[in-house]
This record gives structure tokens, sequence and C-alpha cells, in this order.
């Protein structure tokens, strides 16, 4: 979804002086926007026991990660890092959620010592548990299951790599009881960036079938159903946003018509949503370096893929474009690149902008979730800064830029040590 208008003013207000005082590129998120979305989200599903985990892979930056445990959200982890940065911004216990796949001992051994809520992904993982908790959470898949609704599932569940064979589910459960587990939680996400409730709706059926069947054959408890995190954004202008309002009644309506076993509590609801919560509170902001003309005409900026690879790794991948400083120019269609040596290095193709020149400010719209997160350091190049803009349009440095020193920082031999050899005779 390109920036909210009151994002897109602010914007256009501070963006000259925090050019002039930061450079570009740089990322830039929304610090009322990421609150009002938080309130929303506890709002929505007031009606039920919920939680939401945000995906810290979405934004691991801490000074976000703040404002949101502000708001009562835990934090999803899925390696040894994310578990240390959600302990250093003061997470602790089932504050966490330690979701993650083809696991080492040695992260769940962290886990462990963190107090998360561990999520299992596979049976075979259950001896390497070291420290066995008393509560477990089992990520299912639900194989051929899901093709009762093939429009509700993204992609095929057969050749997934996530999660428990929903066939083997209540022998890896009885596996974890014998083991010492007292209570258990199921996971089960079945779409990434969806507009619709199907998935998360098909997915609480389904799991709902699940608590049913291990509280009548193995007599566990279920106490919480954990529906990932895959509601998306409407990544293009003409997309309707996601009515989360709805989700939250429609799930409180499927619970209110499940009875639980032997009359017992309704299962907690969890999710582990990044994208919905600041993937639109996010923009990167980029200047035009380059006009080249070549079968095609091409606008060249100073970001590159590194520090936004959707739209190159995702066919369908879509980011809106604008260029505030740019109105009443005639439209031109034109590819915009970075500078990369991949062809796919590209922010948009055959898309209709003004007529950009040198110097032009490009804002990349819905970068703040699986933006900088995402980045990398192919040819050299380096992720940019972020930046965080306040309600009373402050603007604050959260990350810098990294610079040469930290891409050699982890050489055996740094630069200043590495001397060309004399050539030798022949």
């Amino acid at each position: 979804m390109p920036a909210s208008a009151a994002f897109e003013d602010k914007i256009r207000a501070v963006l000259p002086d925090v050019v002039a005082r930061f450079g570009t590129p740089f990322h830039l998120y929304d610090a009322e926007g990421i609150h009002q979305t938080c309130d929303a989200f506890n709002q929505a599903f007031s009606s039920l026991r919920f939680r939401e985990y945000f995906a810290v892979k979405a934004l691991p930056n801490p000074a976000v990660l703040g404002l949101l445990t502000g708001h009562g959200f835990g934090l999803d982890c899925s390696s040894l890092p994310e578990l240390t940065l959600a302990s250093q911004i003061g997470a602790r216990g089932h504050d966490i959620c330690f979701t993650s796949n083809n696991t080492s001992r040695a992260e769940f051994a962290a886990a462990a010592a963190s107090g998360a809520l561990v999520t299992v992904d596979d049976e075979a993982v259950l001896p390497k548990l070291g420290t066995v908790p008393e509560a477990l959470c089992l990520r299912v898949n639900p194989g051929p299951i899901a093709h009762r609704r093939r429009d509700a599932f993204l992609g095929s569940p057969e050749s997934a790599k996530f999660g428990v064979r929903i066939d083997r589910l209540p022998l890896a459960c009885a596996r974890a009881r014998d083991m010492g587990v007292r209570s258990f939680g199921l996971h089960m996400m079945l779409g990434s960036n969806s507009l619709s409730p199907e998935p998360m709706l098909f997915a609480l059926d389904l799991l709902l079938e699940q608590l049913d069947l291990l509280a009548a054959h193995l007599g566990v408890a279920v106490d919480f159903l954990n529906l990932g995190g895959g509601i998306g954004i409407p990544y293009r202008p003409e997309e309707l946003p996601f009515d989360l309002p709805a989700l939250g009644a429609a799930l409180r309506q499927r619970l209110d018509a499940w009875r639980p076993p032997d009359d017992g509590q309704r299962p907690a609801i969890y999710l582990e949503c990044g994208r919905f919560v600041t993937g639109p509170h996010g923009v990167l902001v980029t200047r035009v370096v380059n006009r080249m003309s070549k079968w095609r005409e091409y606008v060249g900026v100073d970001a590159s893929m590194n520090a936004l690879m959707r739209p190159a790794i995702y066919a369908s991948a879509y980011h809106h474009i604008t260029a505030p400083f740019a109105e009443g120019r005639r439209h031109e269609v034109v590819d915009v690149v970075g500078s990369l040596c991949e062809n796919n290095d590209r922010f948009a193709e055959q898309r209709d902008l003004p007529a950009l020149a040198e110097g032009d400010l490009l804002v990349i719209h819905d970068t703040g979730a699986h933006g900088h997160s995402m980045g990398f350091t192919y040819n050299g190049r380096l992720r940019p800064q972020e930046l965080l803009l306040h309600a009373d349009g402050s603007v604050e440095r959260i990350r810098r830029a990294e610079t040469e020193q930290d891409l050699f920082a982890t050489l055996a031999f740094p630069p200043e040590q590495l001397k060309p050899k004399a050539a030798s005779g022949i």
C-alpha cells in the first residue's frame, strides 16, 4: 500500500531537510503510523485471548521493536541473533516465540535459556530440545488436506519444507508428551501477503480439528493456536487494505461455534505478523544519479536491490514509486534500476513516472518490512542507513549506513595488511 496520505504529507514536509542532513539513500520509518497500526491490531482482536508476536525478521531494529513491545506485542524470533536482539530490548520468557526450521541444538539451547515459547518444526528435532519445556508448540504441514480449499493456500504444502506432516502430528505430540511436555500449542501458516482472511480462517478450522483429535486420542491439552503471519498489505494503489476487524470478528465467530473438549477454555490465538505492522510505514528514499537511453529508457538511482530485494526475487512483487517534487512534468515510461552487476537489479520495470532528471528524489513505498532486513553486500554495495520519523516531525538515525570498514571487518587479513607480491623474474 502506498504510504497513507498523512505519511505522504509528512515525507514531503521533512524530505529536503532530511536529505540535506543525512544524504541518500535511506529507509525512513513512520513511528506514529506504527503506533496507530499497533492500536488497531489490539483493538481488532480484543474479544479474544490474543497476542501478536511481531516477526523480528521483518524489521530487526531495536528502536522499532521497542515501539512494538510498548503495545504489549511479543517478538517472533527464528535465529540466535534475533534471540539476542529480543533479550537486549527486555523481552523475557513467553514475550518471545521461537519459531524456526532446520533448527540446531545451539539454537534450542539459547531459546530455552531465554525462556521463549518454542515451536518445533519437525519431530526429528525433538531429541535436540535439550531442556524440555512445559509448553511446546508444534508447527503443522497440512499436506493434501489443504486442497480442500485451494484458494486458501499459497503454493503447495507438499513441497513446503515447513512443519510436521499432519498425519504424523499425533506421534510427534505423543513423543513430546512422553518427554515431559505438559501443554501444547499448534501452529500453521497457509499463505503469505494475503489480502483475504481465508487462509487464516481455514488454518483455524484445521487446527481446531487437530485439537479435538489430540484431546480425544492422547488426552493432551492444546492451549493456543498460532496462525502465523500471512496478513498482507496492498502494495498496488488499486488494491484494498486487509480488513483486520473483520478477521477478528470471524475468528471469534468460529471459536464461539466450536465447543472445547470437556467444556474447557477456548484456545488463545497468536499471530506472527511483520509485514502488516510495519510494512506500510516505511519508504526507501533514493536519488537519481543517471539517465540512460538504451532499447528502453532507464532511470539509475543511488540505491540497489541490496537495499530492497523484493522486486528482484519475486516476479509479482511491486513497490509504488513517487517523485514528490516532480509534479507537473510530462510523464514517460522507464525502468528504475540500481548499480549491481545483475539485470534483475530493478525497482520498477516499464513504470509510468514524471520525466526525471539527475538529482531528483524518488520515494519507494512499503519498505517497512523485509526491506533493509533482506539486504546484502554483493558487488561491495553497502546497505543504507535507517531513520525514524517521530510524531513531532523530528528524525532520528537508528542505524548508520555501512562502510567499507564494516565490509572488511571479518577478513582474516584486513586490507591494510594485504600487500601485493613483487613480480618474480623469468
